[in-house]
């Protein structure tokens, strides 16, 4: 809906540098050219440089933020039902220079769930690699997924960690990225 679409920033912004993660400040009037609107986020290229602007930001392209909020009950969700709203939250988080999530891309090599004392309270801990070990966005993708899976009244620990052993490849991709991205 908003991707390749060219606004005007409405207000001063925060943004990390694609691929270096670096912080830095897009200026209110700055012409963006939007290249993904996925999970959340958005892609952006200003002055010929992509920029990541998280989705509470959406608001200076001129989109309505709406928050993501996970359904809630009033009773226990099971562990495994947890464990699949988890890797749901997990695949909506995406490269921000690749329109695949990071599940079918294959970057999340593990996640697991532990129960904590407290009743219906559990740590989440997820290994995740990326395409390339120097890419910059690492730190920005982690806080993605810590922020998300806290999102879910259940988890009340969460950790994400980089692991490059083994080193990502294309073979680790799932079926249908591969087709999405014309490898098959």
């Amino acid at each position: 809906m908003h991707e390749n679409s060219t606004v005007i920033l409405t207000r001063d912004v925060e943004a990390i540098i694609v691929p270096v993660g670096k912080n830095v400040v897009l200026q209110k009037g700055e012409q963006a050219r939007i290249t993904q609107s996925l999970g959340g986020s958005y892609t952006v290229i200003v002055n010929g440089n992509m920029f990541r602007i998280a989705r509470n930001n959406a608001d200076a392209l001129g989109i309505e933020f709406a928050a993501v909020t996970p359904d809630s009950t009033e009773e226990f969700r099971t562990k495994e039902d947890l464990e699949k709203e988890v890797w749901n939250l997990l695949k909506t988080c995406y490269d921000p220079e690749i329109p695949v999530n990071i599940v079918d891309l294959g970057l999340v090599y593990d996640c697991v769930l532990s129960p904590l004392p407290k009743e219906n309270t559990y740590r989440v801990q997820v290994k995740l690699t990326l395409t390339a070990p120097g890419c910059g966005m690492g730190s920005a993708i982690v806080q993605e997924i810590r922020d998300k899976l806290f999102s879910l009244d259940e988890i009340v620990e969460a950790d994400a960690e980089l692991v490059f052993d083994p080193p990502w490849n294309q073979a680790m991709m799932s079926e249908a990225a591969q087709l999405q991205l014309g490898l098959l």
